[in-house]
């Protein structure tokens, strides 16, 4: 009867501490910010071995050129805080149609692969994805707030299922389920803690960098102020 009762006290704090993660963080997860993290092609579409402009562009969005992808069977990685990153945002509970292409001066421009890009491709822990196109390319995009966490909570119910139903059956084994539970209960907590850093961490730099923007911005009116000034070149009445 105690062996019982502590498994399903297990089962039912396990299942209680995903919902109140996931009650407690909905707006954190709306949507996704998404780089590319490496990147190969395996063939260009010029002519004349000429080098290709490769870009990526969701539709309605404005395309994203990648200014060092040149070579096929060349393996380009990145760090994410490249001047034309991010890619793009995915919503939480919605595609977009988005594709890798070839800039073509002469005609439309050259598809190498085109597909509905959702947050929920990001099944990695790390928020890795990886697309492939045969004879095409092979990238990788990261999006750490993609991790769904209606996905940890389903690993977690299945794990508390599963611990329930050898509870009932091994009583002998109570300790070492315990001993499991809370690791994935810390494993949990630590994951969501290192995503809700990098999502702040990335909120941060980009409102520091429109920061900078600006600054440089209204740098430049007040230089060319003091060069009219110095050339008298001010408004005449």
């Amino acid at each position: 009867m105690t062996i019982r009762f502590l498994t399903n006290f297990k089962a039912r704090a396990l299942l209680l501490l995903g919902s109140i993660i996931i009650c407690i963080l909905p707006g954190v997860f709306s949507s996704g910010v998404v780089t590319l993290k490496s990147i190969q092609i395996f063939k260009t579409h010029e002519l004349f071995n000429a080098k290709p402009t490769v870009y990526f562009n969701c539709e309605g969005e404005n395309r994203t050129i990648f200014p060092d992808v040149k070579e096929t069977h060349v393996v380009y990685t990145f760090k994410g805080e490249e001047s034309w990153q991010p890619l793009t945002e995915l919503p939480d509970k919605k595609c977009k149609r988005c594709g890798l292409y070839e800039m073509d001066i002469l005609k439309s421009a050259d598809v190498f692969d085109e597909w509905e890009f959702c947050s929920s491709d990001f099944l990695d822990p790390d928020g890795n994805y990886v697309h492939f196109k045969d004879k095409e390319f092979n990238a990788t995009f990261l999006c750490p707030q993609c991790v769904h966490l209606d996905n940890m909570f389903s690993m977690l119910t299945m794990i508390a299922d599963s611990d329930h139903a050898s509870g009932s059956h091994h009583g002998a084994d109570t300790g070492k389920g315990m001993h499991v539970i809370l690791v994935v209960l810390i494993s949990a907590i630590v994951s969501t803690l290192s995503i809700l850093g990098a999502v702040a961490a990335y909120r941060y730099w980009q409102w520091k960098k429109r920061q900078q923007d600006q600054a440089r911005f209204l740098k430049l009116f007040e230089d060319g102020d003091d060069i009219e000034e110095e050339l008298g070149l001010g408004p005449v009445l």
